[in-house]
């Protein structure tokens, strides 16, 4: 297939990082386009200048180790410079070739891919030159392609091919006291996206009339792709006994016996509502949380640490103390999936989301999920979950207690959940992405 007919996607969270929602939703994202019959080329944004005559120590630059190089404190400074002056001028990110030396991390790859194009903290230099010029960077790739997709909101422009950007959600704009967001840039850099990009993807049904609403978008010009989940095979195909096994071992858990909330601690998340409502509930299964720190977590931290969820045990004539509310940081995806499907239910009673992609996980597993009746988690449950008002403490302690004692409701809400999941196939996504791509380009793909 000629580059002219290759699709250019944003992968720098499928390289340079793991386990966040943006970086699998950017893989999904290049599976289902190559899966759809399109060439895939990636554009990265490297933390360090790459030496595009030497290919060996540029993969290796690029997957180093962070560290705090000489003047590292600079940096900042230098983002400012560069962004300020030449990011009216533009961008040429450049082939890097694969030397096939650096053994990858698990989870940081995008097989299949054409072309990776670099460009040394592009990403970083076009926020300034946004901030500063109120206008989107230009990028000019050293081939044609046939379209762009960011997988999230960027202020920069490929040239020569339609551009279509992925906002998965508006989460800075209704939750201000929230998040960490720059507000007046993000509304300024949504503003100009909406206006200038040849397409808007979003992820529910719920941010594709919030984006239009707010932002004046007409309906033609924003689609609705949902997201897909993959899954390990491993992690399905394996036993019941296996499972168990494993999460006596790795976490001194027994199958069907704890709760599990998968997230960042952060504030929308509602994980200090979340653990009042487990304490009143009167589980006595233990609540694991999983997931990184994240901010504002000040109330989280000290829910989790709280003295009377400390408690004994005996086993094999040895008393132990353990924790009835635990955290565990991140995880390898694997064991987070383990977890996961050996999970009683799974507690997600966030206050916002664009999509809620643990909830699809979990009903993927045939996990019970207890979820929010707000935002898009209902479009993503539909009738597989247990939903509450997330505000609703008491509500939340109730449907909880019902998990507990009621095991016809978990058998029930595992079979549902399994079929609800069907809805959201790789193979669905992928034909959603190729109709849109197929709209857009003008031609469809011919095929790998």
């Amino acid at each position: 297939m000629s580059g002219g007919s290759n699709i250019v996607l944003d992968q720098t969270g499928t390289v340079m990082r793991m386990g966040t929602g943006i970086a699998t939703y950017a893989r999904n994202l290049a599976t289902a386009a190559r899966g759809a019959g399109y060439g895939t080329d990636l554009m990265i944004s490297t933390e360090r200048r790459l030496d595009p005559r030497n290919p060996v120590l540029s993969e290796v630059t690029m997957f180093d180790a962070a560290r705090n190089p000489p003047l590292a404190w600079l940096q900042p400074t230098r983002d400012a410079v560069r962004g300020a002056l030449l990011g009216p001028f533009g961008y040429r990110p450049q082939p890097m070739a694969r030397a096939g030396v650096v053994i990858r991390p698990a989870g940081t790859d995008s097989p299949g891919m054409d072309t990776t194009f670099v460009a040394a903290r592009l990403f970083e230099e076009a926020r300034v030159s946004f901030f500063v010029h109120n206008r989107l960077a230009r990028v000019r790739l050293p081939r044609p392609s046939a379209l762009f997709h960011a997988s999230h909101p960027l202020p920069l422009r490929v040239v020569g091919c339609p551009n279509i950007v992925t906002i998965h959600d508006l989460v800075p704009l209704h939750l201000p006291y929230m998040t960490l967001d720059n507000k007046r840039y993000f509304y300024r850099l949504i503003a100009r996206l909406v206006a200038e990009a040849d397409h808007i993807v979003t992820v529910s049904e719920y941010s594709r009339d919030d984006i239009m609403s707010l932002f004046g978008v007409p309906a033609h010009r924003i689609t609705n792709t949902y997201q897909a989940v993959t899954l390990p095979p491993r992690v399905l195909t394996r036993s019941n006994d296996d499972i168990a096994r494993d999460l006596a071992n790795l976490f001194e858990l027994d199958a069907g016996e704890y709760y599990l909330f998968v997230g960042a601690l952060e504030p929308k998340k509602n994980v200090a509502r979340l653990i009042d409502a487990y304490a009143a509930s009167g589980s006595q299964r233990p609540l694991i949380i999983a997931g990184g720190e994240g901010w504002q977590n000040e109330a989280e931290l000290a829910r989790i640490g709280d003295d009377r969820f400390a408690q004994w045990r005996v086993s094999s004539n040895v008393i132990s103390s353990f924790k009835r509310v635990r955290r565990i940081p991140y995880l390898p995806p694997e064991q987070l999936f383990t977890l996961m499907r050996g999970a009683r239910a799974l507690l997600f009673p966030s206050l916002f989301e664009g999509f809620g992609l643990p909830v699809l996980e979990a009903m993927t597993l045939g996990t019970p999920v207890l979820t929010s009746n707000v935002t898009s988690l209902p479009e993503v449950a539909g009738d597989a979950a247990l939903l509450v008002d997330p505000r609703d403490g008491i509500a939340m302690a109730e449907a909880i207690r019902r998990l507990d004692a009621d095991k016809d409701l978990l058998a029930e809400l595992s079979m549902l959940g399994r079929a609800r999941a069907a809805h959201f196939t790789m193979d669905a996504y992928t034909a959603r992405v190729a109709d849109l791509y197929g709209r857009l380009i003008g031609t469809p793909a011919t095929g790998r």
